[in-house]
């Protein structure tokens, strides 16, 4: 698990729309924080500072220390990220407060490695499809992990990750693969043919075809020759 991330917030006693807006114009950003059997409480957090935070990967994921107007910070996981569909303006967040021994249900980012040195790729011409970028697990806040590392550099052409094949560490499971459920140990990433080897490929079976071809004719016009010579 990485070092703590320290988030600064202050507590909100307007409520509403209207004032959420007034908040965004001073460059603030509404919240919630949530959990652990205690009320919800309603924060702010400073615009800049947040779209500082989210700018790593980390801050979805991991465990975050939010103080409250200064106060002893509380272990939380962002949980939710309201955006506005055209700005670049966080408009809420959610936070959810960590109970110390309780089981939590997050994703992380999956981390690919030596996709530049992937055999299917660097010597077989193919290219690495992602159908997964992060993965749903459950563990123990002390074992949250960073992210899942994806050595790609031996898989092949036609190879594929799969839910099953990933290397978790201590304490972690994978929420979506179910033990006797085939259907559920869904690939994550594969390796495939890219379109020039396709075409590469068909234009070898169209060149053997009619070399094929040209010997069949070859063989027809010999069998024709020595029939006319009877």
């Amino acid at each position: 698990m990485s070092d703590n991330i320290n988030v600064q917030a202050t507590s909100r006693s307007v409520l509403g729309k209207g004032a959420s807006r007034r908040l965004r114009r001073e460059n603030l950003v509404p919240a919630i924080l949530y959990g652990a059997e205690d009320d919800p409480q309603p924060i702010n957090l400073k615009h800049n500072e947040v779209i500082k935070h989210l700018e790593s990967d980390a801050f979805y994921s991991q465990l975050l220390m939010l103080s409250v107007d200064g106060k002893e910070p509380v272990r939380t996981l962002l949980r939710d990220v309201q955006r506005h569909p055209h700005k670049l303006q966080i408009l809420h967040l959610d936070f959810q407060r960590v109970v110390a021994g309780a089981e939590l249900t997050l994703t992380v980012p999956l981390n690919f490695i030596n996709e530049d040195v992937c055999f299917g790729v660097k010597t077989e011409g193919g290219m690495i499809s992602h159908n997964e970028a992060e993965v749903a697990i459950a563990c123990l806040p002390r074992h949250i992990p960073e992210n899942i590392t994806i050595d790609m550099a031996e898989l092949k052409i036609g190879d594929s990750v799969h839910l099953s094949d990933l290397v978790l560490s201590e304490g972690v499971r994978l929420t979506d693969l179910i033990e006797g459920d085939e259907d559920s140990d869904r690939a994550v990433a594969s390796v495939i043919a890219s379109r020039k080897t396709l075409e590469e490929e068909d234009e070898e079976a169209a060149a053997a075809a009619d070399e094929a071809g040209a010997a069949d004719d070859d063989s027809g016009d010999a069998e024709k020759k020595e029939g006319d010579s009877e």
